[in-house]
C-alpha cells in the first residue's frame, strides 16, 4: 500500500494551505497509529511527486511537524515518526502557578501573543468544536523564579471567556470565574528536539532536547474548555516527570 493510501490524499476543497493539509494528514496519520513511532517518512522529493506540490511545500510541511514534535530528523538516515510518548489521564488539576508555588519556586510569564480568531481544523478536534467557532489563543514563556521554564500554546472556546485581556498570571484563574476551569485532564509526552525559533525564546542552543506536553482539560460535563501545548526544556527532566506523573 502506498503512503498516499495509507494517510489520505489532498482535497481540492479545502481552502486551507497545501501545507497545512498535509501536516494534517501526517499528524492525523500518527495520532490513530496508522504511521508508528519510529516509522521512516519518504523523503522530501518523494512526497512532493505523491502529492504534486512543490519541494518547499513538504518543507514548510516537515519542518512543522519536527517544530511540533510529531517527526524528527535523523542526520544521514532521514525523517521519522518520533518515540518516547507517554500518556496519562489526571482526576485532579493545578495550574503552572499553582505548580511552580507548590514546589517553592516563584511563576511569572511573558506574553508572546494573544488573539482570537475562527477554529482551525487540529483545534476543532481537539476542542470538539463546530467549523466557524470563535477560539482565543495565548503563547507564553512561562518562567520559574526568572529562569525560561516552558514556550505554552493554548487554545480555549469562545464562550468560555468573554475578554482574553481578562487573564492575568493563571488562565486556569481566569477559566474558573466563568465556571469553565477543568477538572481533569488528559496529557500526552514526547521528548522533541527544539527548532531555532523556540530555542531562542527558552535560552538554550538549536536542537536542544525538550519535552513537548500536550494537554487536554475537560469540565465535568465532559466538554474539553482547554488545548495546550507546552515545550519545556529538557534540562529539567524530573520536573517535567512529576508532571506526567506526579506520584
Amino acid at each position: 500500500m502506498s503512503f498516499v493510501d495509507r494517510v489520505g490524499a489532498l482535497s481540492k476543497d479545502d481552502p486551507a494551505p497545501l501545507y497545512l493539509q498535509l501536516q494534517k494528514l501526517i499528524r492525523d496519520a500518527i495520532s490513530t497509529g496508522i504511521l508508528e513511532q519510529n516509522e521512516m517518512i519518504p523523503p522530501e522529493r518523494d512526497l512532493a511527486t505523491f502529492y504534486s506540490v512543490s519541494r518547499i511545500t513538504v518543507r514548510k510541511t516537515i519542518g512543522g511537524l519536527v517544530e511540533e514534535g510529531l517527526l524528527t530528523r535523523r542526520r544521514g538516515s532521514g525523517t521519522f515518526v518520533a518515540s518516547t510518548r507517554v500518556e496519562k489521564n489526571f482526576s485532579k488539576l493545578t495550574s503552572f502557578s499553582e505548580d511552580m508555588v507548590a514546589r517553592g519556586k516563584r511563576p511569572s510569564s511573558k506574553w508572546v501573543s494573544r488573539t482570537s480568531g475562527t477554529v482551525n481544523s487540529d483545534e476543532a478536534m481537539a476542542l470538539g468544536l463546530a467549523p466557524g467557532s470563535t477560539v482565543h489563543r495565548f503563547t507564553r514563556i512561562r518562567f520559574a523564579d526568572e529562569a525560561p521554564l516552558a514556550l505554552e500554546f493554548s487554545t480555549i472556546p469562545g464562550y468560555c471567556m468573554d475578554d482574553p485581556e481578562a487573564i492575568g498570571e493563571s488562565l486556569y484563574e481566569a477559566l474558573a470565574r466563568g465556571g469553565n476551569r477543568p477538572v481533569r485532564a488528559l496529557q500526552r509526552l514526547r521528548a522533541v528536539p527544539f527548532g531555532a525559533e523556540y530555542a531562542k525564546l527558552l535560552d538554550v542552543d538549536t536542537g536542544h532536547a525538550g519535552f513537548l506536553i500536550e494537554r487536554h482539560g475537560f469540565k465535568a460535563d465532559g466538554r474539553v474548555v482547554e488545548f495546550t501545548r507546552s515545550y519545556y526544556r529538557g534540562d529539567i527532566y524530573d520536573f517535567v516527570s512529576e508532571l506526567i506523573d506526579p506520584n
